[in-house]
């Protein structure tokens, strides 16, 4: 709490920005006087999964520009103990996918809350259809290719890896 206000954090690596991104935002905004959001670096992300599409500039550009947010930061980790006691929240919001990873922020403190996804886009989904819609293009103009021209497009997929 900073003076008599609420303060909410929450944080997410926001990769390829969609619905249940602003959906989180938007609950975390009405929880409270003031939210701060994190945005994953890159580096912090290259640590649990794979790379995002968008580079960490660019995410962070977006977070700042939507409406909802009092303050963008980059967060370069996952054990939030240091932050609480530089930004004083009192609330954390999280995606319901790390269920139980923040219990530990209760015990100093603060209220934590999952924020059920539900059904739904995720950055992992849209990439996984980005890359199906590819492979299905892919496939329609090999298909119409002449068969000695399949020689030098067998082996397209390593110069995209």
């Amino acid at each position: 709490m900073i003076g008599n206000k609420t303060v909410v954090y929450t944080s997410g690596t926001f990769d390829m920005l969609h619905f249940n991104h602003l959906k989180m935002i938007e609950y975390a905004r009405a929880l409270g006087d003031i939210l701060i959001v994190g945005v994953n670096t890159d580096e912090l992300v290259a640590s649990y999964k794979s790379q995002p599409i968008i580079p960490f500039e660019e995410r962070i550009a977006l977070m700042k520009a939507i409406k909802g947010p009092d303050i963008v930061i980059p967060q370069k980790s996952l054990d939030h103990t240091d932050k609480i006691k530089k930004l004083h929240f009192d609330i954390f919001v999280v995606g319901d996918d790390w269920v139980g990873k923040y219990d530990y922020l209760e015990k100093l403190g603060v209220n934590v809350v999952y924020f059920p996804y539900g059904d739904g886009i995720s950055s992992s989904s849209l990439k996984q259809r980005i890359y199906e819609n590819y492979k299905k293009l892919q496939n329609k103009v090999d298909s119409h290719l002449p068969a000695n021209i399949e020689v030098i497009t067998q082996n397209r997929d390593l110069l995209y890896d």
